[in-house]
């Protein structure tokens, strides 16, 4: 049985103008549901705030109605043969206290049982910031072993992913940008970057040049504009970028962003830049985990995550990520008790 009476969900009450402000959500209080023929009830135990939700905000998601996201949670009631009570679930209804989910629907998996895989890591190394990081490595950019990498926004969820699994994959030098001086030591000292730096420093493209004095093979991006710009003056030929993002146009009127002032550069020093959108390699899961369970296991790495206790502090959680406050994946915790 459910511990409340009472489901809390967050809505979006209007579009955002710029930087999102709290005021533009609502927290909607409703009876828990029941499950219908087919549907199990879902307490959800953590909830994943991402870079792309606020590309939602914008057109994606419907006014006043429950948002979407990542979630996890426990199964507390059942009525689907493919869900037992007491099962830990991944599914996309997040936001809420609560879900009414459906075993194979909107992503709803049960999880795998790792023995000393923390519940974290499906939110963060092996969900979508980890496989995104993986498939960008693998697939896209067929990364080797040697190879010198550039991970923009390398203190969030994808750039730490990014630089773990890059060094379990023999990496050569990793070089990452982040937003202050205290995540650039932070990458080097403590999640395996060779060398980083704040990009308020100066422009990206020099300081890019001075961390790679020799170059870069391949490049993951998350953020556009000149970070973007920079991995193409840097990289060496046939290097190759895995655009994944682009956090500079996330609140700025010049959507989709501008094209970088060097694009040309990709005919000459014939470079290849792909997009990666996750959903397009569901496929990959399997091999994620097979990949990374034993690593998780014997502790060579952790899950890197930033925490927010609360249903209430959602938003300033996903407010927080937005202005970079979090190292790794940012997770809201809405259950202390042992296991959750």
């Amino acid at each position: 049985m459910t511990t409340t009476r009472t489901a809390r969900t967050f809505q979006l009450t209007a579009r955002p103008s710029g930087f999102p402000t709290p005021d533009l959500f609502s927290l909607v209080d409703s009876p828990v549901p029941v499950p219908g023929p087919g549907q199990a009830l879902v307490e959800n135990i953590q909830l994943s705030v991402d870079p792309y939700h606020r590309e939602e905000m914008d057109t994606g998601w419907e006014l006043n109605t429950p948002l979407e996201g990542r979630a996890t949670g426990r199964v507390v009631a059942s009525r689907d043969p493919g869900l037992a009570e007491g099962d830990l679930v991944f599914h996309r209804h997040g936001w809420r206290t609560h879900a009414l989910v459906t075993a194979g629907v909107f992503g709803t998996r049960k999880l795998p049982s790792y023995d000393g895989v923390p519940l974290a890591a499906h939110l963060s190394a092996l969900g979508g910031t980890g496989l995104t990081a993986y498939v960008a490595l693998t697939r896209t950019l067929e990364f080797r072993a040697g190879q010198d990498l550039f991970v923009s926004a390398a203190a969030g969820g994808v750039g730490t992913a990014t630089g773990r699994i890059a060094r379990l994959l023999g990496a050569g030098r990793i070089i990452g940008s982040t937003g202050s001086a205290a995540k650039a030591a932070r990458l080097t000292a403590d999640l395996g970057f060779d060398a980083a730096f704040d990009y308020h420093d100066g422009p990206v493209a020099e300081l890019l040049a001075k961390a790679a004095p020799d170059g870069i093979d391949a490049a993951v991006d998350s953020v556009g504009g000149d970070h973007l710009s920079g991995a193409i003056s840097v990289l060496r030929e046939h290097g190759r970028i895995a655009w994944v993002g682009a956090i500079a146009q996330y609140h700025s009127a010049a959507r989709p962003p501008a094209a970088p002032r060097n694009l040309y550069d990709v005919v000459e020093k014939s470079l290849r830049l792909e997009g990666v959108l996750v959903r397009n390699h569901r496929d990959a899961q399997g091999e994620l985990e097979e990949f990374l369970v034993p690593h998780l296991q014997s502790g060579r790495i952790t899950p890197d995550i930033t925490v927010v206790d609360g249903i209430e502090r959602t938003v300033d959680g996903f407010l927080g990520m937005l202005r970079g406050e979090n190292t790794g994946k940012m997770l809201i915790r809405l259950s202390d008790r042992p296991g959750d």
